[in-house]
Parts: structure tokens; sequence; C-alpha cells
């Protein structure tokens, strides 16, 4: 069963077989929660290793151990991290074990997710966010995690940061900028796109950065992979993305879906009321075995060429190997001109 299939379920109040009951009812909104930050990372630290999503394999570990360790680290692995139930690393109550284990652990410093792939969305009911606020770490991923970021920014009012998975290949660039945010707290800090990727963009106009909407914006850091956004959208854990610095990525999905989430997005309010747009580089995004379809860019420029709001498109975001760390609740600024966010704040204390 797929990430499209069980969030079907899930609107429709279906159990996913083995996944447990119908989500609970949520807990309060973070409207009212002081936004806390986690301690930064230090060598010699101890990075909690997880799998909240799909199931992982050996090679995967081997190569989130070579991370961690690169990091100056020492890792902690879950005690379900080689579980597997289907397609997903074990099952929610496994899953749900191993985070809140992590956070609850006070040997453990940060806690990074091995892979995304899917069965974030249904830890959502179950995640004890007074002890999250309570313990807090930092939780790095992106693709599946989105859904755990934006759940634990509403709820928990706890900074996350949307940056590569313990198994990524991490380019020099992904790495300066992961440290950047996570081990170097700074009054601002600009994130500049890659390099590597403008030159790919050569070859490759995936790559290349587009603006639709020229402009410098502010607001809080917020988004991720699109199809977990809409996903969310309208239910007690959705995205905050009034007045917010809304990014997006994805990959491997038709056109056609693109614009079915992104149209998602613009009926509960989740485009036009942001303070910019920002889409990431979506791999492998383009038509497929259609007879018929509208081109990647043709379909974004349907819901950003409408919009007041700055708006830009291959911004060094997604499931790319040269990819920014992006801090969740965090307040940042767009300046489409020189290509850059910066963030106003440091995201960890």
């Amino acid at each position: 069963m797929g990430r499209r299939t069980f969030a079907g379920m899930l609107a429709a109040g279906i159990a996913a077989p083995g996944l447990g009951a119908p989500p609970a009812p949520a807990p309060s909104s973070s409207s009212s929660l002081t936004l806390i930050k986690p301690p930064r990372l230090q060598r010699g630290g101890v990075i909690g290793l997880v799998a909240p999503g799909g199931y992982t394999t050996e090679d995967a570990i081997d190569k989130a151990l070579r991370n961690i360790d690169s990091l100056g680290c020492t890792a902690k692995q879950g005690a379900n991290l080689r579980a597997a139930f289907g397609n997903y690393a074990g099952t929610a109550q496994q899953r749900l074990d191993d985070l809140h284990a992590m956070f609850r652990d006070p040997e453990v410093d940060a806690i990074w997710a091995i892979r995304g792939g899917s069965g974030c969305i249904s830890l959502l009911a179950g995640l004890d966010y007074a002890m999250i606020r309570a313990h807090p770490k930092i939780l790095l991923g992106y693709s599946d995690i989105t859904a755990l970021h934006l759940a634990i920014h509403r709820h928990a009012g706890l900074v996350t940061f949307h940056g590569p998975v313990a198994a990524s290949t991490l380019s020099d660039y992904a790495l300066e900028q992961l440290l950047a945010v996570l081990a170097d707290p700074q009054p601002r800090t600009t994130i500049p796109m890659s390099s590597a990727n403008a030159y790919r963009a050569l070859t490759e106009p995936l790559y290349g950065v587009r603006t639709v909407h020229a402009g410098t914006a502010s607001g809080v850091l917020m988004g991720g992979n699109l199809s977990m956004v809409s996903a969310l959208a309208g239910t007690p854990y959705a995205a905050h993305t009034a007045g917010a610095l809304l990014f997006l990525e994805d990959v491997n999905e038709a056109p056609y879906r693109i614009d079915r989430w992104m149209t998602q997005l613009d009926l509960s309010g989740g485009l036009n009321n942001a303070a910019a747009v920002v889409i990431g580089i979506c791999e492998n995004c383009g038509p497929d075995h259609e007879d018929q379809s509208l081109t990647l860019d043709q379909t974004l420029a349907l819901h950003l060429d409408p919009l007041t709001i700055p708006a830009v498109t291959g911004y060094s975001v997604g499931h790319i190997r040269n990819q920014c760390t992006l801090p969740i609740g965090v307040k940042a600024t767009l300046d489409t001109a020189r290509q850059t966010i910066t963030l106003q704040e440091a995201a960890v204390s």
C-alpha cells in the first residue's frame, strides 16, 4: 500500500491493516505554544538512528553509520530499526516506540531518520507531543518525514529540520549547509543555492532556478514534501501556511498528481495566503506513460503564475544530492534576486 492509498484511507477514517485504529482526536494546536529550539549538534554527541517510515536495509544502515561517524558523533540504533511490516519499518507501534524512546533517552542528543518512504502519517495520532516538547532534540529528515515535521511543529512547538536522511550520499554542499544550521547557530544564516545544481542546469534545465514572481518576502519556514503537505491539508496536523515561506518538493510523480496536490493547497488557502512559495527540484516529475500531458513547468505555472507573492522554482530542496537543510518554524527571508534563503534567527540553542 502506497502513501497515497494510506492517506485516502486516513481521510475516510478507515484503519489500515496492522497499523492500528483510526486516528484519535488531535492534541490542542500549537498556536499558543512558544516556539522552542533543540540544542545544537556537537562533535561527540549521540545520534539516534530510526526508521519511522519505510523499511530499511543493512546496506543503508551501514551507510548511515558511516555518515554519523563522519560528523564525529556516535550512533544509537532504534530497537526496531530492522523491523519490517510490508513496506513499512515495522508496525506503527514499533516505529512510535523507537521515536519515543529516542526523545526520552537522556544519552541521545539528536534523532536522524534513516529514510523516508511511507507510513509516517500513521504515527501522528499516537505521538506524545507533550513528552517531545519536554525533551527537545534535533529531528532530521525529508520526504515522508515531512508528516512528522508538520505535526511536531503544530502540536509540540519544536523546531525540526527538513534535510538529508541518514542514508543520504552527503555532498560537500549538503554537509556544509547541514552543519551551518544544526551545529553553528548564528543570528543570521544565509543559505545559497548549490553551484553544482546550477552547473548541472546547463544540460538539465530541471536543475535551474526560475523566478516566476520576483521580490523579497519574510515569514516562518513551512512545508516539505508536496504529497504529504497536501495529504495533511484540512487535518489537525496541517501546515500553518498563512504568512509563511512555503517550500514544496516531490519526486517520481506525474504532472497530473502535482496539479491535484497543488490544487488541494489552493483550495485550502495554502498558496496565495503564504508570504512566498519556493518549489524545489522535482526530479522525474515529467510525463511518463500518458498519451497527453502537461509538462512539470506548465503544471507549476497553472498555480504560480496567478500569485501576487514572490514565487520561485528549482531551489536546492528535495530528493537531490545537493540539498540544503531548512528548519521548520524559523523566521526567514527569501531574496529572489540573490537566490538565497536567510534565516533571521538561530535554529538551535
